[in-house]
């Protein structure tokens, strides 16, 4: 499965925080159902063992919804549970060992915080990349912040889709409007939320309206 600007509309990447007495399948069956159109699962600390067969039961959800599902960063767990690829930062391997590891059919999604990593990363075989942080996140609490300006020179400078992340939610994604990006990435926008079938629609809604501005 390749990506396209479509796919990155409403990227979900997944986070344990907010899961409570929840099952993290059932939350992210939740999103894909009412229109989630990516899925990042991201775990830090899980075993590696749990970590594999936990990706092996989203990949088969992201399947049946035919959407995207990609590893944060553990590229062993991504080729062991065949996912549809990886996503790294701009402090992992770099993006042209990456793609050699996972071979030419895979995603490869590449973090970005300045046009000079943007154009690498596609030089190097990234499918897409993930800007910010474009707002304040608390939940990843050293990323560094990515000014409208910059946000605005990586989308003009690569040909790949581009999505923001870093801060997001409703009050905020319109801002981001006229950016060039192609959709945002959320976490605490969609799971810290009670009701995640309507933070999902609301924010998919109001993506589409920001590029489409």
């Amino acid at each position: 499965m390749k990506v396209d600007k479509e796919s990155m509309l409403l990227y979900v990447v997944t986070d344990r925080t907010w899961l409570g007495q929840n099952s993290l399948y059932l939350q992210v069956e939740e999103t894909l159902k009412v229109g989630a159109t990516f899925i990042q699962l991201r775990e830090k600390s899980m075993p590696l063992d749990e970590f594999i067969s936990e990706g092996k039961k989203i990949k088969e959800i992201a399947k049946g919804n035919n959407v995207p599902f990609v590893i944060n960063d553990n590229i062993d767990v991504a080729i062991a549970c065949d996912a549809d690829g990886v996503h790294i930062g701009q402090s992992d391997m770099s993006a042209r060992d990456v793609r050699k590891l996972i071979g030419k059919d895979k995603i490869l999604g590449v973090s970005a915080q300045t046009v000079e990593q943007a154009i690498k990363a596609e030089q190097d075989g990234a499918d897409y990349i993930g800007v910010g942080a474009v707002f304040n996140t608390s939940t990843k609490k050293d990323a560094h912040t990515v000014s409208m300006d910059t946000l605005k020179e990586i989308c003009r400078s690569v040909k790949i889709p581009v999505v923001a992340i870093g801060g997001i939610n409703k009050d905020n994604i319109l801002e981001l409007t006229g950016s060039g990006v192609h959709g945002v990435a959320v976490i605490s926008a969609i799971f810290a939320e009670e009701d995640i079938s309507k933070a999902t629609s609301e924010l998919l809604e109001l993506s589409r309206k920001m590029v489409s501005l």
